[in-house]
């Protein structure tokens, strides 16, 4: 007689919905494939598409060279511009050497580089919330004249920026930031410099912030939250962040379901699952497959919002593809 195999125990998967790919990572997924599809490879990105590795191991299976700055472009080959935006300098400089380019910076992003651009036409001194390093900072800070914007990251900082004027300021945002951190932060600016202007319209981003929001509602009963992501990704560690504030006993950042350590599960009865903007859904559909290898899965959708928020491609890869 074949002896039955083991029951396997339980497990509720709470799977945050909105989740994954947002608009504006889409697009720029998007015009690499079509620029390769028109031009032929190899098709050069300037920094990574988004910061998904294996979103980039994929374009570049089909032909695209990923670099880190313009001078390792070669001039007949075409270039694009992450998602993340680059500083004005860097279109220039491609057009000054009669290269093909190709802007993939997110539209919400572009809003941000606007509103700036108008704030200091204006006469203001910009505040600019977030993370020293991030391309997405450096592209903004690259829109204007050095010294235009100041950087702030913390409160602590914003309780202790000097501007030139008080009465004459503006603040923007990084679009990929933790909702609460820079209500903290944009708090202490309202606080201190009561004429600040702030953006018409809030520079978080709609992904970013309905992605926390989905987080914030499943890890108040998860055990444990796995969000995917790159460790590159600012709104990937946010929503890690954003989970252990929820109330979730764990909370960890993991790249694909290789990563998961089965001791993280010891006890673990409910397990919340995100993805950031960045990451595709098919690691997170691979992460479930895992999990159900060694548990009875139910999986539990935890819908917040719904999103039908689509970009335009540039006009130049709307054309017919040849």
């Amino acid at each position: 007689m074949t002896a039955k195999p083991p029951l396997k125990p339980p497990m509720a998967v709470l799977l945050a919905s909105p989740r994954g790919f947002c608009a504006g990572v889409d697009r720029a997924i998007q015009i690499v494939e079509r620029a390769i599809r028109k031009w032929g490879p190899p098709v050069y990105v300037r920094h990574e598409i988004v910061h998904n590795r294996h979103v980039v191991a994929r374009l570049e299976a089909m032909g695209a060279v990923f670099v880190e700055e313009l001078h390792e472009c070669p001039n007949d080959r075409p270039v694009i511009f992450s998602a993340h935006g680059v500083p004005k300098a860097v279109p220039a400089e491609a057009g000054r050497r009669q290269m093909i380019y190709v802007d993939a910076t997110c539209p919400l992003v572009s809003k941000v580089h606007v509103e700036a651009a108008k704030q200091h036409a204006a006469g203001k001194e910009i505040v600019l919330i977030g993370h020293a390093g991030h391309p997405e900072v450096i592209g903004t800070m690259g829109q204007l004249p050095e010294g235009a914007i100041s950087l702030v990251e913390t409160v602590a900082d914003a309780e202790a920026f000097a501007p030139r004027d008080p009465a004459n300021l503006a603040f923007a945002t990084q679009t990929t930031l933790s909702v609460d951190d820079t209500a903290a932060i944009v708090a202490v600016l309202h606080r201190r410099f009561p004429e600040i202007a702030a953006p018409h319209k809030e520079d978080i981003c709609y992904a970013t912030t309905n992605r926390q929001e989905a987080v914030r509602a499943l890890a108040k009963t998860a055990d444990l939250v796995l969000v995917i992501g790159a460790p590159n990704s600012s709104n990937s560690v946010r929503l890690v962040e954003v989970a252990t504030r929820a109330g979730a006993p764990e909370a960890k950042l993991i790249g694909s379901a290789a990563d998961l350590d089965w001791a993280w599960l010891e006890g673990v009865r409910r397990v919340g699952v995100s993805a950031g903007a960045s990451a595709p859904e098919d690691l997170v559909e691979d992460l479930i497959a895992t999990l159900a290898g060694r548990f009875a899965v139910d999986v539990e959708e935890v819908r917040v919002t719904d999103e039908d928020v689509v970009f335009k491609l540039p006009r130049i890869l709307t054309e017919e593809v040849v």
